[in-house]
């Protein structure tokens, strides 16, 4: 038997979070776990319940909803070696796409945990980002978004209709009004980049935004991330653009260009363009530029 601790987002999957974490805990518990509930009234109460839970000693966090709630797992067990086990019931799942795990099925889920534990779990990457020359940082195991994508998702996160991925594009269309390009540098292992932007998107992961292939060769185990710059574009050029990233197509574009590193700095330069909007990663507020991105590899073990 296995020592479970498993966090809710009860809002995901527009709003069924709630009834599929109850049946993956009772799923759990029928097949001989012991779970502890760890979902608290908060994002913030729930993170703390689970570092005290890993304090504590348990096999495995499990995590139930879409990549907000795979994030906080990320910032929980980070360098802890605390495996994270993922029942994907959000409206993207795009780490549960990445790693190849059921999405909407929790006998298939806890199915993937089950084996995982048993066997052995797969090792990817995180990286860390926070402001230069600070030790405090977040942790992400999918995309930072830099750019115009960060603005939508902001823009989006203040709609409360419509649900679902209509709400995204309908906050690309309202913040295509606002938009002007940017102003970036950033700077790689072996490479500076300073110019007018629209983005700059540091893949862990090859996608976000529910299948958006924005990175499309970044790999989750690779060691490097992948820098995706696109210098500013009109508005009408970006409505253009759009359809090609959807389908990963956009690299190229004689915008995009793509950095592989293992460590990336991006700070605005407004001379260049508008101040960048704040940052996002795995679709969680990070913070505003400056910000430095590093690799770690193999740092989390998910049972996947």
């Amino acid at each position: 038997m296995s020592t479970f601790g498993v966090v809710v987002n009860p809002t995901s999957g527009r709003g069924r979070g709630a009834r599929v974490g109850a049946r993956a805990m009772s799923e759990l518990r029928g097949r001989g776990h012991e779970v502890l509930d760890l979902s608290r009234g908060s994002a913030e109460e729930a993170r703390a319940a689970a570092k005290q839970a890993v304090a504590h000693g348990i096999d495995a966090l499990v995590v139930v909803g879409g990549d907000g709630i795979v994030n906080l797992g990320v910032n929980v067990l980070a360098e802890t070696g605390i495996p994270l086990g993922i029942v994907a019931a959000g409206t993207g799942n795009d780490i549960a796409r990445e790693l190849g795990l059921p999405r909407h099925d929790v006998p298939r889920a806890v199915d993937a945990i089950e084996r995982g534990l048993a066997a052995e779990p797969r090792f990817v990457d995180l990286v860390s980002v926070g402001p230069p020359g600070f030790a405090a940082t977040t942790w992400y195991a999918g995309v930072l978004s830099c750019g115009f994508d960060a603005a939508v998702n902001a823009r989006a996160n203040r709609m409360s209709w419509p649900r679902g991925a209509l709400k995204y594009w309908i906050a690309i269309l309202a913040e295509l009004g606002a938009y002007r390009p940017y102003g970036y540098k950033m700077t790689s292992d072996d490479a500076t980049w300073e110019s007018s932007g629209t983005l700059v998107a540091v893949g862990n992961a090859s996608q976000f935004g529910g299948g958006i292939r924005i990175t499309p060769d970044a790999r989750l185990d690779s060691g490097t991330v992948q820098v995706l710059v696109a210098s500013g574009l009109p508005r009408r050029e970006i409505l253009k653009v759009l359809p090609l990233v959807k389908a990963g197509r956009h690299l190229g574009h004689p915008a995009c260009q793509v950095f592989e590193s293992t460590r990336v700095l991006i700070e605005p330069v407004t001379r260049l363009g508008a101040r960048p909007p704040e940052v996002f990663a795995d679709g969680e507020h990070v913070g505003t530029l400056p910000l430095q991105a590093t690799v770690h590899p193999g740092i989390l073990r998910v049972l996947a």
